[in-house]
């Protein structure tokens, strides 16, 4: 591989707040810098960066939680709660299972109902779910080199090799984009890597690169097919 997801970077008027509710949802070690170490079944940090920007519409990604039993999906939903999270409408019927929940500052996430199947192989954090086109699915299953794990419907989703979350796209229609996602993935070139290679190569598959990007000289800030921004982090990491 010559790219790796290193983080989903998530902005927030509280970084250091946010961080804290989601290290208490997930179990997860914060570090420094409101960053949270994923755990064994994770190949991906969190980041929350600070953003004044007014949340306005739903998040292109939300995050689904998984339950091995019905007792621990209402635990997960109690503790959520407890830690500032809030139950959120958007329109679920009454006879899905899954509980959609909201962060401390709106951003959607859902506690999966035990016996999920599309789910029964991953993580806790068991999926990133996109609003997305295919074609945007088969860019990052070959920008990370994750294989498709389900392709039906205009539908895609990968995971990686080692298994833990998969990220998938919802297929069309697309929602309006908002000027700049909430949440964005980072990513990292090994330390013998190429980076001006791999940007040429990210290019290549259909992505582009953009004139700025919130992270500053440290990173090059890129958008994939459907228009959403990523960065490649050009400083030094763990």
């Amino acid at each position: 591989m010559s790219i790796n997801l290193y983080a989903l970077s998530i902005d927030a008027k509280d970084p250091a707040g946010l961080a804290r509710f989601w290290a208490g949802l997930l179990g997860w070690e914060q570090a420094d810098g409101n960053e949270l170490l994923p755990d064994a079944d994770t190949s991906f940090r969190l980041r929350f960066l600070h953003s004044d920007v007014e949340k306005d519409r739903p998040n292109q990604i939300h995050l689904h939680l998984t339950s091995q039993t019905p007792e621990q999906q209402q635990e997960t939903v109690a503790r959520a709660l407890e830690l500032g999270g809030r139950h959120l409408d958007v329109g679920q019927k009454p006879e899905e299972e899954h509980i959609v929940l909201a962060d401390p500052e709106g951003n959607e996430f859902c506690v999966i109902e035990a016996g999920n199947k599309f789910l029964a192989d991953t993580a806790f954090l068991g999926e990133l779910a996109s609003d997305g086109t295919r074609a945007v699915g088969y860019f990052w299953s070959k920008a990370v080199d994750w294989p498709l794990v389900w392709d039906q419907d205009e539908e895609t989703a990968i995971q990686a090799p080692s298994g833990g979350p998969k990220v998938a796209w919802g297929g069309g229609p697309v929602s309006p984009k908002a000027p700049k996602n909430r949440l964005h993935w980072d990513l990292t070139v090994p330390a013998d890597g190429d980076v001006d290679a791999e940007v040429e190569r990210l290019i290549g598959l259909g992505a582009t690169r953009l004139d700025s990007g919130q992270e500053g000289a440290d990173a090059i800030p890129m958008a994939d097919l459907d228009g959403n921004e990523f960065c490649i982090l050009t400083g030094t990491r763990e």
